[in-house]
Parts: C-alpha cells; structure tokens; sequence
C-alpha cells in the first residue's frame, strides 16, 4: 500500500503534467498578443472615419433589411425580425421566442413544449446571452453609432488610422472595446479586442469573409481569430 506522502506526490506529478503545459501557453500568448488600450482622439474626424466604414458597407442596404437568419458556429441559429425586434433563438432542444424590447414577455420551449414562466427564466436569460454574443459578430460594424459608444481615431506605428469604439453600457459586457482596422475604401478587414471576457488583451480577429444578401446587406460568413475559426452559415437577409 503506498504512503499517504507518495500518494500526493503522485497527485501532485499528475497536476502539474497536466497544468505546467497549460500555464506555459498562455504565458506564452500573453507575452506574444497582450496589448495596453490605445489611446485615441474623440471628435469629429472620429465619426467621420466610423461614417466612412459605413459607407463602405452600404450601410442603408442594411438598415432596410426587416428580416435576418444565420447559424452561428453550427451550435446557435436565429430567426431575427429586426424591424420588430423579435427573435426566434434555436439551440439543441430548446427554443426561445425572445421579445428584445423587453425579454420578460419571452417565451420559452421545450421539444416545442411551452416550458413554464419560472423555469423558463434561465432558457431566456441565455437566449439573451447568446444572442447579444453570435449577432455582435454579424453586425458589429453597424453598431458604431449605437447609444452609449464613444468613438477615438488612433494612429498606428505605420501612420494608419484605425477606429476604437466602446460600448459604455448595455450588451452583455458594458466597457467593452474594439479597434477596427479598415482598409483603404474604410472597409472593416479585422477588430482587435479589449473585453471582460478575455483573459488577453488585444487579440484580433478577422472581418473578411462578406456575403451580400438578397436585401444589399453585407454580412460576414466567418472570422479567423488566432487558431480558430467561427463560422456563420445558414445567412439570409431580407427587406421583407
């Protein structure tokens, strides 16, 4: 019978096996990607390069689609009705009609049974969750003038400017903040990220895979960030 000390030696050769691998790479990326949050300029030359990043998505195609369906990283798909913001949100076995004005008069479902109003509060809270999440990235670029954004022009190395907006409220993670890289038409190419839910600042992911839907509006397909990959397919966008 081995000794109660030989045992936590044991346990402990096994955590650290698997642990020491882990935290090395992440030190790793840390050192390698970790960024400060740029310091930019708030003012007019700011809107304008945030306006002119809409212009190159034509950003009236995308204010008159009424009617927008995507699958998100093949584990989420949506049904969303922009003009009335109303949103059927889909995921394993569970559906959500999810009222964005105000989700208290959601409803939830369970192999299309109506699930009852308590439990299904948690069903709406991630429907909520989910949705804030897998439709920032679809339209974020179209987000840059929404309520409680503040947008700063900043001056990369290479003297290019890119746009940084936060998003001082609302969302599901208020005080979050993106860096659009934009090509010479203005056109988003990548976003670099500052957000709660990372443990890393700075890390970019791409913005060019666009689909043109039936309605004109352009809608990313898929984005590379680091060594994955988040795909969006099942895209549909209509005025009607």
């Amino acid at each position: 019978m081995a000794k109660p000390k030989k045992v936590l030696k044991i346990i402990a050769g096994v955590i650290v096996f698997f642990t020491l691998p882990t935290l090395l790479f992440f030190g790793f990326l840390y050192l390698k990607y970790n960024e400060d949050l740029p310091e930019g300029i708030k003012g007019e030359r700011a809107d304008v390069l945030a306006t002119k990043m809409l212009n190159a998505l034509d950003h009236e195609a995308y204010e008159n689609t009424n009617y927008i369906e995507w699958t998100f990283d093949k584990r989420h798909h949506y049904k969303w009705n922009k003009a009335d913001n109303t949103c059927q949100v889909y995921w394993k076995t569970y559906r959500v009609d999810l009222d964005l004005n105000d989700p208290s008069k959601s409803e939830a479902f369970h192999n299309e049974e109506k699930v009852d109003k308590e439990s299904s509060k948690k069903l709406i809270e991630k429907a909520v969750s989910n949705f804030n999440n897998d439709s920032f990235w679809l339209v974020a670029p179209y987000k840059v003038f929404d309520p409680d954004t503040e947008r700063r022009i900043v001056t990369l190395e290479d003297g290019s400017e890119s746009l940084l907006v936060t998003y001082t409220s609302g969302g599901t993670t208020p005080g979050d903040s993106y860096l659009w890289h934009l090509d010479a038409s203005g056109k988003p190419t990548s976003f670099q990220m500052w957000v709660d839910i990372l443990p890393i600042d700075g890390l970019e992911a791409t913005w060019s895979d666009w689909t043109i839907t039936e309605s004109g509006a352009q809608l990313p397909s898929f984005h590379k960030f680091m060594v994955f990959g988040l795909e969006i397919t099942d895209l549909v966008g209509k005025e009607k």
